[in-house]
């Protein structure tokens, strides 16, 4: 079962729209201090937070990061990162006090009632394919009077009230900058083409020593891995507590383990960390492996030790196309999910117009793919036109773009000071 829906989620937002009102008089009585941080991330101590923590931390700035759970604590601690319970009083008045405000989800990757005033740096969390925020009515989708216009009308108004308390949003590129403005309602100004600071791992070094640091996280979380043996991830998109519509049926269990028989590969699956989905074959096999969020919170910085990616709408195919690696496009659901979800542009445009839609015509792909060197190059010069379309920079530098971005819109607010 999924463990957060939007309609569940907005109904929870609605009864505590008293907190909120509290939180926003509190934040009014406590002055931020210049220069200080927090810091939060929606999968725990990972992904652009991360990396942004990094080049905060090497310049000295006094910053703390706000954690929900033992194991993210434990995370942090590991990393000699100070942290604080987000739901505590004390995770409270460091994000009151906070000058910066740095997230990737949502606010409640922080304190989530005390946000109002700082400059708030939302790092999102992958390019999008799917259309989210204002642009998707999933966003305004409620458990209290789904039917309600009036219920739905306050969301919208809550959402693009509380988008509007965003300093700074990086952009991989202009396509991408379109869209997030769009998304979150914002202005130009505030949506800054730096390129994001989570894919900077896949651009930093050699491509020989990545895919051996990658290889080696790969082993590290899902067991002995044999150096001749492919590894192909599967990364399906979370459908808000919807049933999966590509789990693979007993017959089609039997066409992918038969092809990663024969080109010596193992699938590594990756269910949504939202979601959940009954990915197991009806006769055990090392050849399929668990690659959950339980064992990896970021699986971008393995994406160089992969040999191929099997997704669907996920935001993966886009930062897999700077490995570059060549990507399979399964889904089953592509008419339903535009109707009820939306996407950016025709899917064709990113899959093109042979993507799979059952497992037996994916298992197909897959084996020309690992058996035919044309066809695995052709996949590769089709992520590289991705990544064209959508990245502006591959240099390694986003996380420092990001910074500078930040200190230049900070300035003005420390000079007044």
């Amino acid at each position: 079962m999924a463990s957060f829906s939007f309609g569940a989620g907005n109904a929870r937002k609605i009864a505590s729209i008293p907190l909120y009102a509290l939180g926003r008089i509190a934040t009014l009585a406590l002055a931020r201090r210049a220069g200080t941080w927090v810091f939060g991330c929606g999968i725990g101590i990972g992904d652009g937070a991360l990396a942004l923590w990094n080049e905060v931390a090497a310049h000295g700035h006094p910053a703390v990061w706000l954690v929900g759970s033992d194991r993210e604590a434990a995370d942090a601690a590991a990393r000699g990162i100070p942290s604080l319970r987000k739901t505590s009083l004390r995770g409270f008045l460091a994000t009151a006090r906070a000058e910066v405000v740095v997230l990737t989800h949502g606010f409640g990757d922080v304190n989530r009632y005390a946000v109002s005033g700082a400059y708030l740096v939302q790092l999102w969390h992958g390019i999008p394919l799917k259309r989210i925020g204002l642009d998707s009515p999933e966003t305004v989708r409620s458990a209290l009077l789904p039917r309600s216009r009036a219920v739905r009308g306050l969301l919208r108004w809550m959402y693009r009230s509380a988008t509007q308390r965003i300093r700074l949003l990086p952009a991989a590129s202009h396509l991408v900058r379109g869209r997030l403005e769009s998304a979150f309602g914002l202005a130009e100004d505030r949506v800054v083409v730096t390129g994001e600071p989570r894919v900077d791992v896949l651009s930093q070094d050699t491509p020989q020593s990545r895919r051996a640091t990658a290889r080696d996280g790969i082993r590290r979380a899902v067991g002995p891995v044999d150096p001749a043996t492919r590894s192909v991830l599967y990364a399906p998109t979370w459908r808000d507590g919807a049933a999966d519509p590509a789990v693979p049926s007993e017959a089609e269990w039997s066409s992918i383990l038969e092809v990663l028989e024969r080109r010596d590969a193992v699938l590594l699956v990756r269910s949504h960390p939202l979601g959940a989905g009954e990915y197991v074959p009806p006769v055990r096999s090392d050849r399929v492996r668990m690659l959950g969020s339980d064992l990896i919170l970021d699986v971008t910085p393995l994406l160089p030790g992969l040999d191929a990616l099997v997704t669907d709408y996920s935001s993966l195919a886009f930062d897999a196309a700077l490995v570059p690696l060549p990507v399979i496009f399964l889904a089953p659901d592509v008419e339903d999910y535009v109707r009820s979800r939306g996407l950016y542009g025709a899917y064709a445009d990113v899959a093109g117009e042979d993507w799979a839609r059952t497992w037996t015509d994916a298992a197909a792909q897959l084996d020309a793919l690992l058996g035919d060197e044309t066809e695995r190059r052709a996949r590769i010069e089709a992520s590289e036109r991705r990544s064209d379309r959508v990245h502006a920079f591959r240099d390694g530098g986003n996380t420092r773009r990001v910074y500078r971005a930040i200190l230049a819109g900070t300035a003005p607010m420390e000079e007044h000071r």
